[in-house]
């Protein structure tokens, strides 16, 4: 019992040197900043569009839960006992961590094959995509977490096993237990298929058939000899964006699948530790593409960032006017109107949404104001007809309102 107790404690001491260990700790303190900070915009975001969501956007909401749930569940973890050159945490915790490593990484690697599906089914299905709902998105964001639930709960049921990673300071799925315990073999190839195999050619194969029907639209419409329209433009930007973070993520994760297969089918330990802990690496990066990809190049969450962060510039540097007595206000009112000449309810008109405007009255202060006043632009309006019915909106929604395809 105390040799065994010793080889245990050993796997939990780091393998790579201090320096490595110290430069690991960096990488996945940047990591976990960026990450926290990305997919928390993300979902703030989402939150505040939440009435606009399409159902396609339900599964950028669901990954970016994915990643944030990887970030708070490994980097606290794995960023101290890097520092500390060895596991500081007890090993039910370790079995926890592995746990939520798996399971939220196929949540993502889940969520990201079915948007590609969905991509597929809009663009080259549309008599079916256009019967795609919310309701629908919703059914397949929870088969996607019930699915990784299943492979991450097979090693604490029995099924594999979870352990210390070779490097010694996380933990993850027992990759040398397959060479002597077939059950544990027989979960690390159900894994490699059906996790990463099958759901990197339905990805593949999506897109590929995506490319080729936007291509074939293309052609179409130059040999009509008519501008290309805006849904295309957006089919083809929702296609680049869903690519960009299928290849971010399939590259941050392929390393370390092509480790961890080589180490549980090899005879000998012919993976030197180093190259899992660069291929964990690769791995924990694959949070950060979501939010970066998004939240850069889509131009709907873009506006919405920007407006709120905008109106947040503005509270924060207080960029309304100082307040004044209601009296004093409006004497200065008073001395402008004279000043100009002009009488209170001459010269005045009405703005497209309906604002009275006095060109007489003082630039900063707007007839019947008190306490604080704004300088204020009016609000441009314009009138939608649509069939018979027809209304009005801001200006600045026409382009959220009509931006996206999916």
């Amino acid at each position: 019992m105390g040799n065994a107790s010793e080889v245990v404690i050993g796997l939990y001491v780091s393998t790579i040197s201090k320096e490595g260990d110290y430069i690991l700790a960096s990488i996945y303190t940047i990591f976990g900043v960026m990450s926290l900070m990305g997919n928390s915009t993300l979902l703030f975001v989402a939150y505040r569009k939440k009435s606009s969501l399409k159902p396609a956007e339900f599964f950028v909401v669901s990954l970016s839960f994915s990643d944030m749930g990887m970030t708070l569940t490994l980097f606290p973890f794995a960023i101290p006992s890097a520092f500390s050159h060895r596991w500081l945490f007890p090993e039910p915790m370790c079995m926890i961590y592995a746990f939520c490593g798996v399971f939220f990484g196929l949540c993502s690697l889940t969520n990201l094959t079915v948007l590609s599906w969905v991509c597929w089914l809009k663009v080259c299905c549309p008599n079916y995509g256009s019967k795609f709902s919310p309701r629908h998105a919703r059914m397949l964001v929870l088969g996607s977490w019930c699915y990784a639930l299943i492979f991450a709960v097979g090693p604490a049921s029995g099924w594999g096993a979870y352990g210390p990673e070779p490097y010694g300071t996380a933990c993850c799925i027992n990759w040398h237990l397959p060479r002597t315990d077939l059950l544990a073999m027989s979960y690390i190839i159900s894994l490699f298929l059906f996790c990463y195999i099958v759901p990197c050619s339905i990805i593949f194969l999506s897109y590929l058939f995506i490319l080729l029907a936007v291509r074939g639209a293309r052609q179409a419409v130059q040999q009509h000899v008519s501008p290309q329209n805006k849904i295309t433009n957006t089919q083809t930007l929702i296609v680049k964006l869903s690519v960009a973070v299928c290849i971010g993520f399939l590259t941050a994760w392929t390393p370390y699948a092509l480790v961890s297969m080589l180490a549980a089918f090899s005879s000998t330990d012919v993976v030197p530790p180093i190259a899992f802990a660069v291929a964990a690496i690769f791995a924990k990066s694959s949070t950060l593409y979501n939010p970066l990809v998004y939240l850069i190049f889509k131009p709907n969450f873009r506006k919405l960032l920007c407006r709120d962060a905008t109106l947040c510039c503005h509270v924060m540097c207080h960029c309304e006017c100082p307040v004044v007595p209601d009296s004093t206000q409006k004497d200065s009112c008073e001395v402008s109107r004279r000043h100009q000449g002009l009488k209170e309810d001459g010269n005045s008109t009405r703005l497209s949404n309906g604002l009275h405007e006095t060109h007489s009255a003082c630039r900063h202060c707007p007839e019947g104001t008190t306490g604080r006043c704004l300088n204020a632009t009016p609000l441009k309006t314009a009138r939608i007809i649509a069939d018979s019915a027809n209304r009005e909106m801001a200006v600045s929604e026409l382009s959220n309102d009509h931006s996206d395809f999916l």
